[in-house]
């Protein structure tokens, strides 16, 4: 897609990729419309490809917006238990409120060690990476017991993993680009049934001509995420 944040966008193979609305969409659904179709299907797909389900205990690593979508969605998907690890009181705020029933502060090791802590030393069964660094992916790996499964959708920079680890923890990684057009008849239903509410998210509005703002706000942490109007 091109120009996707400009008055005007172009969609190639529009036909087979855009998924139209039951309707005229009221004002208040937009913000939520909008997430669906980046962030809130990426992190729906990290919390599929963990295997979150019911009666799991999910663990999402990266509390950024898909990371806080990979939590709304493990609850949608019926999880048990969902750790959120966020080092952020907004974030960990938000996180409650998308089903988040657990925070966890720490990183690194540290923050896999209470991941098993509170899952009587066994571990998580799905974690959903939202990260994409090697910490991070590490951490994932570390925090799922032995046989549960990792979704990683953090756009990898510098990871690299070492085999002899990973044969010996016993997890199933997938993960990469996620298939929005996959979920996005079911997320739209969910949204228009205002059964989740995604696009609370968003908590800077700004015009369009100002997006370098909202850009600087989400780099200092003083958003999550930017709604830009035209």
């Amino acid at each position: 897609m091109s120009g996707a944040q400009a008055e005007y966008a172009r969609v190639p193979l529009a036909d087979g990729t855009l998924v139209k609305t039951p309707g005229m969409p009221d004002a208040s659904l937009i913000p939520s419309l909008l997430t669906a179709s980046d962030v809130l299907g990426t992190g729906w797909f990290g919390a599929v490809a963990a295997h979150a389900g019911p009666g799991k205990t999910v663990a999402v690593v990266g509390d950024g917006v898909v990371g806080l979508m990979a939590v709304l969605a493990a609850r949608q998907l019926g999880a048990w238990r969902i750790i959120a690890m966020s080092r952020h009181p907004d974030r960990q705020k938000l996180a409650r409120e998308f089903g988040a029933t657990d925070i966890v502060e720490e990183r690194g090791d540290a923050g896999a060690a209470a991941v098993k802590e509170l899952t009587n030393g066994y571990g998580a069964h799905a974690v959903v990476e939202a990260v994409g660094l090697q910490e991070s992916m590490m951490q994932a790996i570390h925090a799922a017991r032995s046989g549960g499964y990792v979704g990683f959708v953090g756009v990898s920079h510098g990871v690299s993993l070492a085999g002899g680890e990973l044969f010996g923890k016993e997890v199933h990684l997938f993960g990469g680009p996620a298939p929005v057009r996959r979920f996005l008849p079911d997320l739209i239903q969910r949204i228009w049934r205002r059964e989740i509410d995604p696009g609370k998210v968003f908590d800077l509005t700004l015009p369009l001509e100002r997006a370098a703002e909202g850009y600087r706000a989400v780099d200092e942490r003083r958003a999550i995420k930017v709604l830009l109007q035209p």
